[in-house]
């Protein structure tokens, strides 16, 4: 069987087919699924238990979480992280593959990719095109549960990888790193509600829309269209980056093009928008609604 890399970034379909027709899913090669949906659309833990690949474990993003925040999907702390995947069967040994079943091809994936990797976890992977091709492909699906034997995971947190509140707001002014917001156009302009927040963005941001490196299958676009992406955006990919969304969410995205570019630093603002919105002051939210109303 072809080997890749355990530091690649993204493995495909027919990879993950091979390991699993293989009987590689287990103690060393861990696959979990890290779907979430709006609860009012779809029921991801639902849809695992009906169908998923075969091996797999639900990587449940509200749970693994910090619960106390009032924002969503926060961090965990490094000992409920290291519970949280050790519970999954996930060592340091571990070469984990998340996936998700999002209409687009992947969404919360690199969100779990991303967790891992501010964790200290390196060998992690993303299923490029997510379940969605996986299917289409005609690879293995099964209701199946997997128990897998707990592990010890030993995390540690990576804070170049993770920017706080208090930070954004001072490279406002400072401008040590570039920030690339990976929301919807009319969401980052403030013309169009943000899931019910007042939309806009914080100073100085760059607006590349996170399906900007999707290709119409799903798949993630070559190093070379996501490098013209980034360049067309006058992003530096050889200077410090941070990425920000709604939640933190699909921030991982901007991560982990960049990530198959070579940059392997770039930060994600946890907060994001839902934090920015509630604790920065009215200057420091950029929106043409606003200006408009003016």
């Amino acid at each position: 069987m072809a080997r890749q890399g355990l530091s690649r970034a993204l493995v495909t379909a027919a990879w993950l087919a091979e390991a699993v027709r293989a009987g590689r899913v287990g103690a060393g090669l861990r696959v979990l699924d890290a779907s979430w949906y709006p609860p009012k659309e779809r029921n991801a833990r639902q849809e695992f238990k009906e169908r998923h690949i075969p091996g797999a474990s639900f990587f449940d993003i509200e749970e693994c979480r910090d619960k106390s925040s009032p924002y969503d999907f926060m961090l965990p702390s490094e000992s409920q992280f290291a519970d949280y995947v050790g519970g999954l069967g996930v060592s340091n040994d571990t070469h984990v593959v998340v996936y998700d079943g999002d209409e687009v091809g992947t969404f919360y994936a690199p969100r779990a990719w991303w967790m891992f990797r501010a964790f200290g976890h390196k060998e992690v992977s993303v299923l490029n095109g997510g379940f969605k091709n996986w299917v289409k492909e005609g690879h293995p699906v099964t209701a199946e549960v997997t128990q897998p034997t707990p592990a010890v995971f030993k995390a540690r947190l990576n804070k170049a990888l993770v920017k706080t509140f208090e930070e954004m707001v001072q490279n406002v002014s400072s401008l040590k790193f570039q920030v690339v917001d990976s929301r919807p156009e009319g969401r980052f302009r403030g013309t169009e509600l943000d899931q019910g927040l007042e939309s806009g963005h914080i100073p100085g941001a760059v607006n590349i829309p996170f399906h900007s490196f999707l290709s119409e299958t799903g798949h993630e676009k070559s190093i070379e269209e996501i490098q013209e992406i980034f360049r067309q955006k006058k992003v530096d990919l050889s200077k410090p980056l941070t990425a920000t969304c709604r939640k933190g969410v699909t921030a991982c995205q901007i991560a982990l093009a960049a990530f198959l570019c070579g940059k392997r630093d770039v930060a994600v603002y946890d907060g994001s928008w839902s934090e920015w919105f509630h604790r920065a002051p009215p200057h420091y939210k950029v929106s043409e609604a606003k200006r408009n109303k003016a």
